[in-house]
């Protein structure tokens, strides 16, 4: 798996929407073997510059490389 990341300067709440009032953190993983995983997280917070922070956190702690068994 190579990771790319994108969140465009233009809309720095890319990945993040407002449940009612909390924000939760989405994202898809596309796998080597052409497999996809989507990634559905609640930030677990209302204060948008808090679900920003743990979006990075989770999006940084994806791995960069998956090697196949």
């Amino acid at each position: 798996m190579h990771t790319s990341i994108r969140i465009p300067e233009s809309n720095p709440n890319h990945h993040l929407w407002s449940n009612h009032g909390t924000w939760w953190c989405h994202f898809t993983v596309h796998r080597a073997d052409f497999t996809k995983q989507r990634i559905r997280r609640n930030t677990g917070t209302r204060r948008l510059d808090e679900a920003r922070q743990i979006r990075d956190f989770l999006l940084a702690a994806l791995p960069t490389t998956t090697t196949a068994a």
